[in-house]
C-alpha cells in the first residue's frame, strides 16, 4: 500500500480502492510516504505518520474519512473508479449526542455498479426540496435515518449522467422510497439509485433539453408533498362519493407544503375548500390559493364528546394527533377522511361512533413506498389538469448555505408554503456548521 502526506492549512483525505492509494492533505507540505502490501480489509490507523489526524476505515469500494476534531471539509470516495468532486449538505453525529449540519466536498465516479446493491443510475441533481421528514433526519431522528453521516433530500430532480441503461441526459425525478432516509439524497449534487425510483422524464419537460433546469426547478415545488396532496384528492375521488356538491372540504396544515397544494387542487376542480391554520397572517395567501373561509386551530380543540355538528363533508388531514380525532366527528354521514401525517401527533384516541352512525370513512395516503406506475399517474395530473401555477408562483429558493434555518423553521411549526433548494445558489465559500 503506498500513501503520502502533504499539511494543508484543513485536513483532507482522498482514497482510490482499487489502486490502493491514499493521500492525506494537511497544511501545505509532505509529512510522510510510504509502502506495504495490505488485504483489501485493515486498519489504517497504525500506519498513518503520527502528524496526520488519526482515522480508522476499511479499504471497500465506499470509504469515508473523517477527522472529528475538524469536519470543515471531508472528502470521500463513492467508489472506486473514476469520476468528480461534489458539495453535499451531510448531517454527522457529534461526540456529545447532537447533530451538526456542515457542507462537504464529496467524490462520485462514472460507473455504475455498486457490489452490495446492484446497478444504480448516477444523477446531477439541480433542484430539491424541504420537506418535514428531511428537517427530522437533519436533527438525528433515529426513526427516519439510522445511520450517520448522512446526506437528507428526499426529494430530487436534475439529469441522469450514469446509466446501465444509456439512458443519457434524460431529465429525473425522484421522490420516496429510501431516498434522503438512509440512501444519500438530493441535498448533495449528485445521488446514485436505483432505476425502480426514477420518474424519467421529469413530467414537466417539455423535451428540450435545454428545460432540464426548468422542469426540475417546477417539479421540486411540488416533490414528496405535491405528490402526496394529489395522492390524497385521488384517495376521496376514488370513493366515488365526494362530489363538490357534498360540501365543505376541510384541509387542515393548509399554509404547508402539502396543505396548501391541496387546497390549490381541491378548488380548481370546483370544491369548497375550509382552509385551516395557525398562521392566521397567512389568510389572504390561503384565500387566493382558492380556499373559500379560513379557520384557526381552536376550530379542532380537543372536546370529550363522541361526536359533534357535521360541518364538513370531506376533510384532508395533513397533522395528525387530536386535530384528526375531531376531524372525524365532525365529517358529515358518508363523508371521508385522508390521513398523511403526524406532525400534531402518531397517537390517535378516537372512538367508533364516526364509523358505525355515519359511515366516515379515513383513508391512509402513503407516497414513499407506493409503485413507480401510482406517482407516474399522479404526476401527470400535477403537470396537467391538476397544476398548481399559484403555488408555483408562492415557492420560496434557497441554496444549501439557507438549509440550517429552513429545516429549524419546520421543526419549530414556522415553516409556511414550499422550499426549493436550488444548488447553484450556494455561496462557494460556505463550509457552515450549526447544531440542529
Amino acid at each position: 500500500m503506498l500513501y503520502s502526506a502533504v499539511r494543508m492549512n484543513k485536513p483532507n483525505f482522498l482514497l482510490t480502492c482499487k489502486s490502493f492509494t491514499v493521500s492525506f492533505l494537511q497544511q501545505g507540505r509532505t509529512v510522510g510516504s510510504s509502502s506495504a502490501s495490505a488485504k483489501a480489509k485493515r486498519d489504517l490507523s497504525s500506519i498513518l505518520p503520527r502528524s496526520v489526524p488519526k482515522a480508522t476505515a476499511t479499504i471497500k469500494n465506499r470509504i469515508l474519512f473523517t477527522n472529528r476534531n475538524n469536519k470543515n471539509i471531508v472528502k470521500r470516495t463513492m467508489s472506486s473508479s473514476g469520476g468528480g468532486d461534489f458539495r453535499a449538505w451531510r448531517v454527522e453525529e457529534t461526540e456529545d449526542g447532537g447533530f451538526v449540519g456542515s457542507e462537504q466536498i464529496l467524490s462520485h465516479c462514472a460507473d455504475d455498479i455498486d457490489e452490495n446493491k446492484g446497478k444504480r443510475v448516477l444523477i446531477k441533481v439541480t433542484h430539491s426540496s424541504l420537506n418535514y421528514k428531511d428537517a427530522l433526519s437533519a436533527s438525528g431522528n433515529k426513526g427516519v435515518t439510522r445511520k450517520f453521516p448522512h446526506t437528507p433530500g428526499i426529494d430530487a430532480a436534475g439529469t441522469i449522467v450514469g446509466d446501465p441503461n444509456s439512458n443519457y441526459n434524460a431529465s429525473a425525478l425522484v421522490t420516496g422510497y429510501d431516498l434522503g432516509m438512509n440512501t444519500d439524497g438530493g441535498f448533495g449534487e449528485f445521488i446514485r439509485v436505483p432505476p425502480e425510483w426514477i420518474v424519467t422524464p421529469n413530467p414537466f419537460a417539455s423535451g428540450d433539453e435545454t428545460d432540464h433546469e426548468a422542469a426540475a426547478k417546477t417539479s421540486m415545488v411540488y416533490g414528496t408533498a405535491g405528490l402526496t396532496a394529489g395522492l390524497s384528492v385521488q384517495k376521496l375521488l376514488a370513493t366515488g362519493k365526494a362530489d363538490p356538491s357534498d360540501g365543505k372540504v376541510l384541509v387542515t396544515g393548509a399554509t404547508g407544503g402539502v396543505g396548501s397544494i391541496a387546497v390549490e387542487i381541491l378548488a380548481k376542480i370546483g370544491f369548497d375548500v375550509v382552509a385551516l391554520t395557525g398562521k392566521r397572517e397567512e389568510t389572504d395567501k390561503l384565500m387566493e390559493l382558492g380556499a373559500s373561509e379560513v379557520v384557526g386551530r381552536e376550530a379542532l380543540e380537543p372536546t370529550k364528546k363522541p361526536m359533534l355538528r357535521p360541518l364538513y363533508a370531506h376533510a384532508i388531514d395533513t397533522v395528525g394527533g387530536s386535530p384528526l380525532a375531531e376531524i372525524l366527528k365532525q365529517i358529515k354521514h358518508g363523508g371521508s377522511v385522508t390521513a398523511c401525517g403526524n406532525v400534531a401527533g402518531m397517537a390517535l384516541e378516537t372512538n367508533v361512533l364516526p364509523f358505525i352512525l355515519r359511515g366516515v370513512q379515513l383513508l391512509g395516503v402513503d407516497s414513499v413506498e407506493i409503485s413507480l406506475e401510482e406517482k407516474q399517474s399522479v404526476w401527470e395530473k400535477l403537470s396537467g389538469e391538476w397544476r398548481c401555477f399559484k403555488s408555483e408562483a408562492f415557492a420560496k429558493e434557497i441554496g444549501r448555505d439557507g438549509l440550517d434555518e429552513s429545516l429549524k423553521c419546520m421543526l419549530e411549526g414556522n415553516a409556511s408554503g414550499k422550499v426549493v433548494l436550488v444548488h447553484r445558489l450556494t455561496a462557494d465559500s460556505s463550509t457552515s456548521h450549526s447544531k440542529l
